[in-house]
């Protein structure tokens, strides 16, 4: 080697095989069989062309990812590999001191250093890589110490039922040198690693292993060894947390495909669900971002980390995965790849892929960057993947197809708005409110300028009428905080938005919401690259036992969760109130793990019957935001909501305020103030009910009270008990509210709301629209509250026609 020493993997690749011995250096180095596919990893990737892109004008390009809740500097992590000891005498623990930073160090069951030691020296995050053994105890003793040693996720090897027939390994008969054990491990017969294996494996594992896993750990669980696209669809369906392209290295099946010839498929199959890692043949930088461009998130570097420790021990380790990690930063700025989410496939060539990216890519790609050359029209026209990914997400679809629906069909009997009744409102009733205000004002003080420029000026950001919204919740649901911790908001949607933007500050903050789940929370998180992370109800409703449960697992990722979202009165969709217990159980939950509640609440006052207290009245500690609506109690067109933020917020330089002066800030940013009229309007009415909403609509909540036990009346009428049993049909019976879920024995997707539109003549929302993560599928949103009785009875009529016609097969 020259005086520079080594500058490539390779180079660590000669040197390693120099300083081992033969057994040993075949240990490390064979595959299985005929080695055809260990020698097909490297190749494929030495067939990859890269594009290169030239005055991008982009400068040093970002090579940050998050995977998992934590961001590693570069995707890249180390592979898991058994007896790290055999390269070097601190094993495991110079492998950890020298990876420091990348990525996650995956950590074999077979480590020849114990994992306290490992997790001593690491720096970044350590996996646990999980052999299934015949005898479940010592792969829960395993995973036990792996997690009190602060390991932050498990992956299971789903690819060796027993390891493959490594022909090296037999010729030399090889043995394990004196010394060298599975730190981690209790017993005897680990000498002849594939006898040990033959032994003590379970070959009869299947997928109900993740489950087994997921009952003796919080640990994510990720999934490695899967080549095909099923596979990849049955791990999802499995509930895991990743997924590992991986042929073992070519250790396993001989004539396995290469890992990076099967990443596409994968990739389209995974659509972004999990993370998607791959190893398998990755030797460099550009071999690190044609498996990014292909859909992978991060790539595990295998044998090229042990080369490295064997020649210098950590300083090797740390070397060869800086050179990769170098190389790749010098790809992207040849190829123009401004960041890893510009990765897409159309940045290389490859035999047999084709030439234009997938039809439905792992995460929206951006072809060319302003200045980025290319193919570049002449014309101010845009492509949907240059824009924010968001613009194409399902969730921001939603609504919009199903307004496509409604002005389609119009003669249909809809189901599907959630919004109040038309016959509530009279034209006049405005300038009565109006007028109502403005002689508040001049009875306050307030002079014919001030009154002028109450209505025609901006207005402060935070809200012009927030003392009479304070004191309508004082009045009306016995809340009592200062005008100061109100903002007056462009609907609760704002509110949702402002509350979304300053509480989750990084990667490693979680939202939770309660899922299903309504899709304005969704799509507000998706505006801002928010995951949120589904907290699922059961039939009867929320449980705060799942709420800590899912916060227990975020927190065992390295995540922060920090607020919580839920509706709970009379939710939208399901229709489902929470207990009172319930409630000052999930305030007393917050109290304990330090989270905010974002309460939802807008069908309260347009509901019959005495309310429970919501959960910002039974606060004490300042737990709960309360996001208001005033749109379906006062005035819908006014688009006026409000969120209460009374929390303290303390300034690095011990100053304080309170978080509605932090969401004010964001506020002047998004809508400046809201509509100064419409406030007006608004407070016309608040003075006219003398602050209390519930009994202006004491009339209106008893008119949706009765469309409610209508549509439910009808239900029973259309469906007898023995035809719904033997349909498998359900409903809930909401005592408020403007929604009901109805469970039914077909998949309620958009395809199906089209037809029952278009032949039945009725609309509903198919309730998937609602599930975050998923669900939903044979489940349909009603609304009741647009209608009236003559039209709910003859769109269930319709609709129950519908639903026998699907449950009898007919199209």
């Amino acid at each position: 080697m020259g005086a520079a020493g080594p500058l490539t993997s390779a180079d660590y690749e000669a040197l390693a095989r120099r300083r081992l011995e033969p057994a040993v250096w075949d240990f490390i180095a064979g595959g299985a069989g005929d080695e055809r596919t260990l020698a097909a990893n490297p190749a494929v990737f030495d067939q990859v062309r890269l594009r290169p892109r030239v005055l991008t004008g982009m400068g040093a390009p970002a090579t940050g990812t998050e995977i998992l809740g934590r961001t590693w500097p570069v995707p890249l992590g180390v592979a898991p590999m058994a007896y790290h000891t055999l390269a070097h005498p601190d094993g495991e623990v110079a492998t950890a001191r020298g990876a420091g930073r990348a990525g996650a160090l995956v950590v074999s069951s077979f480590a020849s250093r114990t994992f306290a030691d490992i997790a001593a020296a690491a720096s970044g995050p350590l996996w646990l890589q999980v052999y299934c053994f015949r005898d479940r105890d010592t792969t829960r003793g395993l995973v036990e110490h792996a997690e009190r040693a602060g390991f932050e996720a498990l992956v299971l090897t789903v690819d060796a039922p027993h390891l493959g027939r490594r022909l090296r390994d037999l010729r030399n008969d090889f043995r394990l040198p004196t010394g060298v054990v599975p730190a981690n491990l209790v017993g005897g017969g680990f000498s002849s690693p594939s006898g040990h294996a033959r032994t003590e494996f379970d070959p009869s594992l299947d997928w109900s292993v993740v489950d087994w896993l997921r009952s003796i750990s919080s640990l994510p669980v990720l999934v490695k060894g899967i080549l095909t696209a099923s596979d990849a669809r049955s791990a999802l369906a499995a509930g895991v947390d990743g997924i590992l392209v991986s042929n073992h290295g070519g250790r396993q099946l001989d004539r396995a495909p290469a890992t990076l010839e099967v990443l596409p498929e994968i990739a389209h199959a995974v659509a972004g669900a999990v993370p998607l890692l791959l190893d398998g043949g990755v030797r460099r930088g550009t071999d690190v971002l044609a498996a990014l461009a292909l859909g992978a998130d991060a790539v595990l570097l295998g044998r090229p980390v042990l080369h490295g420790l064997a020649v210098s021990g950590e300083h090797g380790v740390q070397h060869v995965l800086g050179l990769v990690a170098e190389e790749l930063a010098d790809a992207m700025t040849l190829t123009g790849t401004a960041a890893l989410a510009d990765a897409g496939p159309d940045l290389l060539r490859l035999p047999g892929l084709p030439d234009t990216p997938p039809a439905t890519p792992r995460r929206p790609t951006r072809t060319r960057r302003p200045g980025g050359g290319g193919d570049e029209r002449p014309t101010g026209d845009l492509r949907r993947d240059d824009l924010h990914g968001s613009v194409s997400d399902p969730v921001l679809d939603t609504m919009n197809f199903l307004n496509e629906i409604t002005h389609r069909y119009p003669g249909a009997i809809s189901f599907a708005p959630g919004r109040p009744y038309a016959g509530f409102f009279e034209t006049e009733q405005i300038f009565t409110h109006l007028r109502r205000y403005l002689d508040h004002l001049a009875e306050g003080g307030a002079s014919p300028d001030e009154i002028r420029s109450a209505l025609f000026q901006y207005g402060p950001t935070a809200g012009q009428i927030r003392e009479l919204i304070a004191d309508s919740l004082r009045a009306d649901e016995g809340t009592d905080v200062p005008a100061e911790s109100v903002v007056v908001t462009v609907g609760a949607q704002e509110a949702m938005l402002l509350a979304v933007r300053a509480l989750i500050a990084g990667p490693e903050d979680v939202l939770l919401v309660s899922s299903p789940c309504y899709v304005g929370i969704t799509g507000a998180a998706r505006l801002f690259d928010i995951v949120p992370t589904a907290v699922e109800e059961t039939a009867g409703g929320f449980r705060c036992a799942d709420l800590e449960a899912a916060i227990l697992a975020e927190r065992a990722r390295g995540r922060r969760p920090r607020a919580f979202y839920v509706v709970p009165d009379h939710s939208n969709p399901s229709g489902t109130t929470m207990p009172l217990e319930q409630r000052k159980e999930l305030l007393d939950l917050a109290a304990r793990h330090g989270i905010l509640i974002l309460e939802d609440s807008p069908y309260r006052a347009v509901s019959p019957g005495r309310q429970l207290p919501t959960l910002k009245s039974l606060d004490r500690g300042r737990h709960v935001v309360h996001l208001g609506s005033l749109s379906k109690t006062l005035f819908p067109g006014a688009r006026v909501g409000y969120v209460v933020a009374d929390q303290v917020v303390v300034g690095a330089d011990g100053s304080t305020g309170l978080l509605a002066d932090e969401l004010t800030r964001i506020k002047s940013m998004v809508t400046v103030n809201t509509s100064p009229l419409s406030q007006a309007v608004v407070a016309g009415m608040l003075l006219a009910a003398g602050g209390r909403t519930s009994e202006f609509n004491a009339g209106t909540a008893a008119y949706y009270g009765d469309a409610m036990r209508a549509t439910l009346r009808e239900l029973d009428r259309c469906f007898p008990p023995k035809e719904r049993e033997a349909l498998g049909i359900r409903w809930n019976e909401p005592s408020g509210g403007f929604f009901l879920a109805v469970d039914v024995p077909f998949v309620a997707d958009n395809a199906a709301l089209e037809a029952c539109a278009e032949e039945y003549g009725v609309i509903w929302t198919p309730m998937s629209y609602f599930y975050p993560q998923g669900g939903g599928e044979r489940s349909l949103r009603l609304s009741v509250s647009y209608l009236t009785h003559s039209s709910i009875a003859e769109g269930v009529e319709r609709l129950a026609d519908f639903i026998r016609s699907r449950a009898d097969g007919r199209p």
